[in-house]
């Protein structure tokens, strides 16, 4: 298994002793850590060992990124059940490995041990490469509020597999998130004051921002009309609902669900950040609302109005 995880330049001692040992050029570490737990994050029917490699890399090594960090590696702790196949903790491996190079991090070491179900705890480190880390207390009235990457696709790909139709392209955006991880020290140097990746759902997590700054967030929502691809999703999933429910319910018209997934669907992993007025940003990062301070009830709105459902995932929610 070791000789499936490369050694970056940054790993002064790898994988075989009793810890590892990375140089840290800018003497800072930004440090995370991530669950991944079967029935709850993944299904093994669902989601191959691969799968499951690349989103628990994914989880850890964005939050890197949202701190302006470079990520740089991995410890990952495996607990498992004792009939699972070698097999599928080498394609684990594999999927851990092929996330961490997209990201330029390496794994470095981890532990292992016998549950019920799978479990994984993942612990991200980043390098700040001499950047300010980015916080998410940071936003000030007048920012700009915009995200990078894509928004409500990993939302549409759990639907989609749900309903069974597991042929469309966003299964594999659920499956294998793809965050932008040189946005992150991207948006650091051009002067981002907050930042977050979008793992609960864009409106939870600008909520994090909104928060920890004392400032409302507005969101334009001209600027987050769901595209073909969730339209065209959102329809399926409508008419396979409508074919299944004995009911006679009537289902949210297909631009109702698609939005949702933009504004609350959780684990695409996209950033978002907020940035001083004026800024000029490059195209892959798109703005969708501003920095409310004054008097403004501290959260977010769409278009000057609370969004009346669930802004995203809760994590302890009877769900």
């Amino acid at each position: 298994m070791k000789a499936m995880l490369p050694v970056g330049t940054a790993q002064l001692v790898g994988i075989g002793d009793d810890a590892a040992v990375l140089a840290v050029p800018d003497g800072r570490v930004v440090a995370t850590t991530d669950f991944l737990i079967e029935g709850r994050h993944f299904r093994r029917d669902w989601a191959s060992a691969a799968d499951v490699g690349h989103k628990a890399a994914a989880r850890s090594l964005a939050d890197c990124a949202a701190m302006g960090a470079e990520p740089s590696a991995l410890l990952v702790a495996l607990a498992a059940p004792p009939d699972l196949p070698l097999s599928w903790a080498r394609e684990l491996a594999e999927g851990l490995a092929a996330e961490c190079t997209r990201a330029g991090a390496h794994v470095i070491g981890g532990d292992t041990a016998r549950a019920d179900q799978v479990i994984l705890a993942v612990t991200g480190l980043g390098d700040l490469a001499g950047r300010s880390p980015v916080l998410r207390s940071g936003a000030g009235p007048g920012d700009l509020v915009a995200v990078a990457g894509p928004l409500g696709h990993a939302a549409a790909g759990l639907a989609l597999l749900e309903a069974g139709l597991t042929t469309d392209p966003l299964v594999g955006e659920h499956l294998r998130p793809a965050p932008p991880y040189d946005a992150g020290p991207e948006a650091a140097g051009l002067g981002a004051t907050a930042m977050i990746d979008v793992s609960d759902g864009l409106l939870a997590d600008l909520g994090h921002i909104a928060d920890a700054s004392g400032m409302g967030v507005d969101l334009d929502s001209g600027t987050l009309r769901p595209g073909d691809r969730l339209i065209a999703a959102a329809r399926a999933v409508a008419a396979s609902r409508r074919h299944s429910d004995r009911t006679g319910l009537v289902t949210r018209p297909a631009a109702d669900l698609a939005l949702g997934w933009v504004l609350t669907g959780g684990e695409d992993h996209s950033l978002a950040a907020t940035f001083p007025a004026g800024t000029r940003l490059p195209p892959r990062w798109k703005v969708i609302g501003i920095v409310a301070g004054g008097s403004r009830d501290h959260g977010v709105v769409v278009d000057g109005q609370p969004w009346a459902q669930a802004p995203g995932w809760d994590h302890f929610s009877a769900g």
